[in-house]
């Protein structure tokens, strides 16, 4: 009894698993999927043949869910989020394994909500909105990229033509918000940026959206970035028409929104005048026979294609889950009926038991659909598509481009608003908003940046170098700037440069113009331009000189060239006044020539010869005295330079300088002081502040032992230059270091800094600049260097002994002259006597110019007689002086 009692019990569980098996591998004969959309709108209208296309193929297809029909309920959600919940809800009433759309974004994060709440699968084949994550929507699937991906490919457009500021125009909701959230992202990984956004509401009247693009204009960039859902009026183009925002100049880009508008035939010839110039992306749909098929609906579009793809994936999927024997079954929800009551009946809406299953089998499926390959990335989106880049002019929408995440662009001509083919800059300077230029109001240096009296009639009342090399090379830019300059300072102290350069940072300017220096902690925050000037740290010291010819030293090259002239023209000029009257400088011709050059350097030491005429002693008196003022000034120089200056200093570059603990001096307001604390590592008790060249002097002057003296200064290249030119006593150590350059400053991706560079680069192949440099630094310093030496400190120069040497010469020359006037009146005496003398002469020329030239050679001749017998002018005189007895 009890043996077949056991066999009974097995018999039946055997036919009850058989049962079971057999119940779970039966197919169903309906499958029902539900679709939640709008129907009256671009996307919606091509979307609707395009699903109901889509399950007669797939039903159509009998290798494909075999037996079991695929069953489509849509329902209208009115482009409304609380209509769209109401049609879920109606659909989900309908006992569907899962749910195809939305096209809104607002809407799909509210039905997002509502999948993940009930566990069943929400497919969109056009809600967009990149913030729809799989993290925080786990069963919200999407058959089309996400906007980041197309934004992805408008910056990349963006950066193939070299713009670097945008301005966006975008729908006041989850699509655009999020959308042009992505654009920022995206931009920002290319260091580009959004200057301006124009969010415009769905309802916005023509008025205010007037308003919006008035506003934007005098922002300055002219690129614009349109992001909205589909819009067959196409409004905003018809606005910036009568705003004349659709000329030369202006950029207009748009999302795939535009070509969805323009492939949907909604859009007619007259819309296209409008369109001139707009450039747009649309989705690359590889060309097909079912591709030709449907868009014989003139109508579709290519979210209309990915609504296709996405029936024939939620049928891959179930078809997965069909072969692994998973039932599909339906029940009530737990938290659905807590609603009871409500006019919906919530209760009584069955929802699908294996929607996590069904999800998975969906993230699986990889097939090759109408739009291209279907297959879910990380984040459940399908990897994306590429771009076709589509071009409109009046003759109609063209395909000029392609653009691919791997490939990047190849693009062709393309038409710009106003018919051009010549890329557009991507921004202006409004004239009623110039560039606001913050230059340094300097109260030292002022050579390279100062602002002149305000009652000046200058355009602007700021002068200096800086200020010639930026106007200079505004000229060299292809385009017109117009700009204010604003000072930046009390004008009692030069101003803190860091605090410019953070204005300009912080938009309250556009950019800054002055001797700033180019280093790293300000280059985080602004853009520089191209240096303009070479700069770099150096160490100034007093003066300290040792050589072999140190006994050089006391004059400059000019100086010593002048005084050795001399003694040779003087020795020359006394020979000639007292050739004719004293023994000493008579004789053969290699004696005279001893003669002279012994007499004119005997000269500083005795007096070997004995002058007779008056006009050389009126000369060697004037002389010997400036001899007794030169050698003076040498004597006093070189005992300066042997004594004083011949004490050793321990500072020799940087590195001795940051050895010791000595104060050092450096020029307020500029970036000296960050680098020798923060990079050298000096104390701050070390340094000491100096606003002024007449500061540098006399604390350098005052030494590092007594009260505000320093040892040492470090500053820039220039200044120092500037400084040692108008001031002796002073020299450069060591080698230049923290070698920069002097730049303007512009905010951050300005397209200024790149066009004012390459206008630098040309204007450093001109000659324009040297004149500038010339202009304002070679007032004192210039003119010596080009013709000789430049002195270095404590030389005794020229030009403090110039009226001696003056007054010296005008004597020299005027005793010469004296003597040669004598000479030809005694010489002309001399003739009148021998014409009158019984010794006839030999026939005179009649030709004048050899007269002329006997005459002059005779009167040589009559010079260099050198003794009283023979001397006819000595003769000549003794004859008139008994002429005068006989009378």
């Amino acid at each position: 009894m009890g043996l077949s009692t056991g066999k009974s019990v097995a018999i039946t569980a055997l036919i009850v698993a058989i049962l079971m098996v057999l119940v779970r591998c039966q197919r169903p004969q309906v499958i029902n999927l539900g679709a939640v959309f709008t129907f009256d709108s671009v996307i919606g209208r091509a979307a609707k043949v395009a699903l109901e296309a889509a399950v007669s193929d797939v039903n159509a297809d009998t290798s494909l869910l075999k037996e079991t029909e695929l069953r489509l309920f849509m329902e209208d959600s009115s482009c409304n989020v609380v209509h769209g919940s109401f049609a879920a809800f109606e659909v989900l009433g309908k006992e569907v394994v899962a749910i195809i759309g939305p096209i809104s974004s607002s809407l799909a994060h509210t039905l997002s909500d509502i999948a993940k709440g009930l566990k069943f699968p929400l497919v969109s084949f056009a809600a967009t909105d990149p913030t729809l994550s799989a993290l925080q929507f786990p069963f919200f699937l999407r058959t089309t990229p996400d906007d980041s991906h197309q934004m992805s490919a408008l910056v990349d457009l963006i950066d193939f033509y070299g713009w670097k500021e945008v301005i966006s125009v975008y729908s006041d909701d989850e699509l655009g918000r999020n959308g042009v959230s992505a654009l920022d992202d995206e931009l920002d990984k290319k260091r580009f940026r959004i200057s301006y956004k124009v969010p415009l509401s769905l309802h916005s009247d023509e008025k205010s959206v007037t308003d919006a693009l008035n506003r934007s204009k005098s922002i300055g960039p002219r690129v614009y970035i349109l992001h909205f859902g589909p819009d067959p009026l196409l409004r905003i183009f018809t606005i910036a028409q009568k705003l004349q925002m659709m000329t030369s100049g202006y950029v207009w880009l748009a999302t795939d929104w535009l070509s969805v508008t323009l492939d949907s035939s909604l859009s007619n010839k007259g819309a296209l005048k409008r369109l001139e110039g707009v450039v747009g992306l649309r989705q690359h749909i590889p060309e097909s026979i079912k591709m030709r098929q449907l868009k014989r609906n003139m109508s579709m579009n290519a979210y209309a294609f990915h609504a296709y793809d996405t029936v024939w994936m939620i049928a891959y999927g179930i078809e997965k889950m069909l072969k692994e024997g998973v039932n599909i079954t339906f029940s009530h929800s737990k938290k659905l009926t807590h609603s009871q009551g409500n006019k919906l009946h919530l209760e009584k809406v069955k929802i699908f038991n294996r929607g996590e299953v069904l999800l998975e089998k969906l993230l699986k499926v990889s097939f090759a659909g109408i739009a291209g390959q279907v297959r879910f990335g990380s984040g459940r989106n399908v990897t994306g598509c590429d771009y076709e880049i589509i071009n409109v002019d009046r003759t109609g929408v063209h395909n000029v481009g392609f653009w691919s995440k791997t490939g990047g662009f190849s693009l062709g001509n393309i038409t710009w608003p106003g018919g051009g083919r010549e890329k557009p800059r991507g921004w202006v300077i409004d004239a009623a908003n110039p560039l606001k230029i913050v230059v340094p109001k300097r109260v030292s240096f002022v050579e390279f940046v100062t602002e002149e009296d305000k009652n000046s009639s200058s355009h602007h009342h700021i002068k200096g170098l800086c200020i010639d090399i930026f106007i200079e090379a505004l000229k060299l830019l292809p385009y017109n700037v117009p700009y204010k300059f604003e000072s930046f300072g009390d004008g009692h102290s030069s101003p803190n440069y860091s605090k410019i350069i953070q204005m300009v940072s912080d938009g309250v300017y556009d950019a800054a113009v002055g001797d700033i220096a180019i280093v790293p902690t300000r280059s985080r925050l602004v853009d520089f331009s191209q240096p303009y000037a070479s700069t770099g740290l150096v160490v100034v010291i007093p003066y300290v000189h040792s050589g072999t010819w140190i006994f050089l030293r006391p004059f400059t090259t000019q100086l010593w060239c002048v005084f050795l002239a001399s003694f040779l023209c003087i020795s020359v000029v006394i020979w000639i006044l007292e050739h004719r009257v004293n023994e000493d400088f008579r004789g053969p011709p290699r004696r005279q020539i001893i003669t002279i050059i012994f007499f004119s350097f005997s000269t500083l030491f005795k007096r070997n010869h004995e002058t007779v005429s008056n006009l050389a002693r009126l000369v060697m008196i004037f002389w010997l005295f400036l001899l007794m003022v030169l050698i003076a000034s040498y004597k006093a120089e070189v005992t300066s330079i042997l004594t004083v200056q011949q004490l050793p200093s321990a500072i020799t570059d940087i590195d001795s300088l940051r050895a010791s603990e000595l104060p050092i001096g450096y020029q307020s307001g500029t970036f000296t002081f960050e680098y020798l604390t923060n990079s050298l590592g000096m104390a701050r008790s070390r340094l000491v502040a100096l606003d002024s060249t007449e500061a540098y002097e006399r604390a350098l002057k005052l030494g590092p032992t007594a009260l505000g003296g320093v040892a040492a200064i470090v500053d820039e290249l220039p200044y120092i230059e500037l400084f040692l030119a108008e001031r002796s006593g002073f020299k450069i150590v060591g080698e230049p270091f923290m070698n920069r350059g002097w730049g303007f400053a512009f905010k951050r991706d300005s397209p200024l800094a790149i066009d004012m560079s390459t206008a630098i680069l040309k204007l450093t192949e001109t000659r324009k600049q040297k004149k500038i440099l010339k202009k304002w630094l070679c007032k004192t310093s210039c003119p010596e260097k080009s013709g000789w030496n430049h002195p270095e400190p404590n030389q005794l120069r020229l030009k403090g002994f110039k009226g001696l040497f003056l007054f010296c010469i005008a004597i020299t020359v005027s005793a010469f002259l004296v003597f040669v006037l004598r000479m030809i009146r005694q010489f002309v005496r001399y003739r009148r006597n021998e014409r009158a003398s019984l010794t006839p002469r030999a026939s005179l020329s009649s030709s004048p110019t050899l007269r002329l030239r006997e005459w002059v050679l005779d009167l040589v001749e009559f010079i260099r007689s050198d003794d009283s017998n023979n001397n006819p002018s000595q003769a000549v005189e003794l004859q008139a002086d008994s002429e005068v007895r006989q009378s």
